[in-house]
């Protein structure tokens, strides 16, 4: 989802709502409402009033691609969709909502902690949840922790989640330009295998960083979530953000659901859950403890 959430998709500038009758599609007030309530009841996004070009630009391609000439129309199939077609549009409509904006190390405080967390429970199998993985960088520079910290042989799992099934097929390939910002010339010598000829330019995940992750698609709305044993650490972070309180409430009571006392939260540099005190302890800097 969000975001927890690769470079963000590039959009040119639309008209707001209702506010041109020479717009390339039909899209009012009613059209705006209405995405928000559905993109809300799907996948948890509360989308604020100032969405309206946002919401646009992005659907307008959906509007191309099934052929329909206004929001009202495209809406209105979406919600009478069956089967799997109707499953596989809903898909399309979510992922054409949610933000993908990641980089290798993002917030890199807090791979120093997971580092120091990961030497702290050394010879232990460990369980990682990376939640919002978006393009792959994130699961990734968690893999690259690990290895760093534990070796090459380290007996670690990380399950690398989002509801967006687009960036998880880039995630899951593990190819990347070689000038992907974040990773030092080391870390791209250690890790990552460089391309050639045709593929000059791009960079391979390594066998040994590619096993310890698995991807897999995840609403957070969702009732249930099947995700294994639980987790010994979780990176959820800049997801909440596009959460109302009640949701944030509520997911957050599922994640402390997933894992083991004690084990470690990571959330977004704008994320604050200290009110949750019967849950999560304020360890560091957006660093909570599963209580």
């Amino acid at each position: 989802m969000p975001a927890a959430l690769s470079v963000a998709r590039a959009e040119a500038p639309p008209p707001p709502a209702g506010s041109d009758v020479h717009s390339e599609f039909s899209f009012d007030a009613r059209d705006f409402e209405r995405v928000r309530s559905l993109i809300y009841a799907r996948a948890g996004i509360s989308l604020h009033a100032g969405k309206q070009a946002m919401v646009y630009s992005r659907l307008s391609r959906r509007l191309r691609e099934t052929g329909h000439r206004s929001f009202g129309s495209y809406l209105q199939w979406l919600e009478a969709a069956g089967g799997a077609e109707g499953e596989q549009e809903w898909q399309e409509f979510i992922n054409c909502l949610t933000t993908n904006l990641t980089s290798f190390f993002r917030e890199a405080h807090h791979f120093e902690v997971l580092a120091d967390e990961l030497k702290r429970r050394a010879g232990r199998p460990l369980r990682i949840w990376c939640n919002a993985a978006s393009t792959g960088e994130e699961p990734y520079t968690i893999a690259m922790t690990v290895t760093e910290a534990l070796g090459a042989k380290a007996d670690a799992q990380i399950v690398a989640s989002d509801i967006d099934t687009k960036v998880l097929a880039t995630a899951a390939r593990g190819v990347y330009p070689a000038d992907s910002r974040g990773l030092s010339p080391e870390r791209q010598r250690r890790h990552w295998l460089r391309g050639t000829a045709g593929n000059s330019g791009f960079m391979r995940a390594k066998p040994e960083l590619a096993r310890m992750v698995e991807f897999r698609s995840l609403n957070l709305m969702d009732a249930r979530w099947s995700l294994g044993e639980p987790f010994d650490i979780v990176f959820c972070r800049n997801v909440m953000i596009y959460f109302d309180t009640a949701t944030q409430h509520r997911v957050l009571a599922q994640i402390h659901a997933v894992m083991k006392p004690h084990s470690l939260l990571f959330v977004g540099h704008s994320e604050n859950f200290t009110e949750m005190k019967t849950l999560f302890r304020l360890r560091g800097k957006t660093v909570y403890e599963r209580l």
